[in-house]
């Protein structure tokens, strides 16, 4: 078996130049080209043509086409699904490569890859194709002169914007949902991490999707998703990245009315209570935080913990992050790799200024590890916040840095997680089940996850409050976001109609 850390990257093979992917052919036009780094090592692995306006204009008319007179939206629902599920199986077919590839493109551990986002991404698909062939519409027989019967139907072209810290698993998310429904779709990837979204464009290839019903474009947000989220022929857009460029994305396609989803930034917290299963509490918050190297949306970045236990969930807590394996995410054995990119490491490490010029106690980690640079490593942090308002424990760092505090009670403990501007995730840590169903009830977020770190059940809604994002993803919530409704009424017998411009006119 490949086992190697030498092996596993051999097995990645990025292109020398990724291109936009349009009606299933390779375009290289750009005047700009993109460098992409690999953060564990700093080097170059790949350029990208960054795609222009006009590009994103010819992606977004064969995206048009394919979705008026192509056979995607006219399939029967049995067909669709063969295809979802013939690309489910190549994903789960390419998981070595594909996990190598989106290693080598964001330095998160391959280990976690392998068995976390690839295989999600294959089940995106496959949950699509079964989800499909099980919905229902509507019909309505109060009024016995008519029959009326409610039809969903595809929008048309979506936009799919993904973000950079899981590259494949989000973009495959999107592109599931939309084509399942009869869609077709201009897919953008980061222009970070844009390596496995065009490997998927052949495998969506081979699978059998017909040509111009998923397109490709890469480059910059303000110029390529910039031009895509302005496109007047946008029937949907969904994105998930940060809160700032969601705002920027919503101004834009404000200007053509475009519905969208918005899966943006969090501030999540994991509430420790006196009456948990502390070696569980303990795990689950290690997770919570430093799983996927701390860049998540999900992440239990704030850890409030029962003053009754504090000492020792927090000793126990720093001791095991002090011990946590950072290094070659190609390593089997490595729990935390590099992050993003140097530039993002070095922004992550300023909260650790932030928070000592603010009252914060360093209890683990704060620094670069230099003995792996010009990798973007940094050591596991733990601080212990002065109090709430501390900006390390309101703004997302989207790293591997935790902000400790404490609490006495559960009332305070719910008022201090819902004192954030962000309502994604709510961690519960707790075998009282008079403080969950309370817990569940007062906590302002879309997810509440109780004695568990993170789990994503696909039939149920996805999505935050506030700044957390707009609109929900899921089973029935990308069934209603990616069709239109459609009322249709039958006179069961003639009915009665009043005879305008006759001798029998009652107006």
């Amino acid at each position: 078996m490949t086992s190697s850390p030498e092996a596993l990257r051999a097995l990645a093979r990025p292109p020398a130049l990724t291109p936009s992917v349009i009606s299933g052919h390779e375009v290289f036009e750009g005047a700009h080209r993109l460098t992409v780094i690999d953060p564990a090592t700093g080097r170059q692995i790949s350029e990208l043509a960054e795609a222009c306006a006009a590009t994103v204009d010819q992606a977004v008319q064969a995206a048009a086409k394919a979705f008026e007179t192509g056979p995607w939206p006219r399939l029967p629902v049995e067909a669709r699904q063969d295809v979802l599920r013939r690309i489910s199986a190549l994903i789960e077919r390419d998981a070595a490569r594909l996990a190598s590839l989106e290693c080598l493109n964001t330095g998160i551990p391959r280990a976690h890859l392998i068995r976390g986002q690839i295989a999600r991404s294959a089940l995106n698909f496959r949950f699509f194709a079964d989800y499909i062939g099980q919905t229902q519409g509507d019909l309505y027989t109060q009024n016995q002169d008519y029959l009326t019967f409610v039809r969903r139907d595809a929008v048309g072209v979506c936009a799919l914007l993904g973000p950079w810290n899981a590259p494949l698993a989000l973009i495959s998310m999107k592109i599931a949902a939309a084509i399942a429904f009869g869609n077709t779709c201009v897919v953008k990837a980061s222009e970070q991490t844009p390596l496995t979204a065009h490997a998927l464009m052949a495998i969506l290839t081979e699978a059998g999707v017909p040509e111009g019903v998923v397109n490709l474009v890469n480059g910059r947000g303000h110029i390529t998703g910039a031009a895509l989220a302005a496109h007047p022929r946008i029937d949907r857009l969904s994105f998930t990245g940060g809160t700032e460029t969601g705002r920027a994305i919503m101004r834009a396609t404000g200007a053509n009315l475009t519905p969208v989803t918005m899966e943006l930034g969090g501030k999540s917290a994991s509430l420790i209570f006196e009456s948990a299963d502390l070696e569980r509490a303990l795990d689950g918050a290690l997770l919570g935080i430093f799983s996927n190297n701390g860049q998540q949306c999900l992440a239990g970045s704030r850890i409030l913990v029962q003053d009754t236990i504090a000492n020792e969930f927090i000793e126990a807590f720093v001791e095991r992050t002090r011990r946590i394996r950072v290094g070659d995410p190609f390593d089997p054995a490595t729990e935390i790799g590099a992050l993003g990119s140097v530039a993002h490491r070095d922004r992550v490490l300023t909260y650790v200024g932030t928070a000592r010029a603010q009252g914060g106690e360093l209890l683990a980690g704060g620094h670069a590890i230099e003995a792996l640079a010009p990798g973007a490593f940094m050591s596991p942090t733990v601080v212990r916040a002065r109090s709430n308002a501390d900006r390390i424990c309101r703004e997302e760092i989207f790293g591997p840095f935790a902000a400790l505090q404490t609490f006495r009670t559960p009332h305070e403990a719910f008022a201090l997680a819902n004192d954030s501007v962000f309502g994604l995730v709510s961690y519960i840590w707790s075998n009282d089940l008079r403080v969950a169903m309370a817990g569940q009830e007062a906590l302002r977020s879309g997810l509440i996850w109780l004695n568990t770190p993170m789990v994503r059940e696909l039939r149920a809604p996805f999505g935050g409050f506030r700044e957390s994002g707009v609109g929900r993803e899921g089973g029935k919530a990308c069934e209603a976001f990616y069709t239109e409704e459609k009322t249709v009424t039958i006179p069961v017998r003639d009915a009665a109609m009043n005879k305008l411009g006759s001798d029998r006119s009652h107006l």
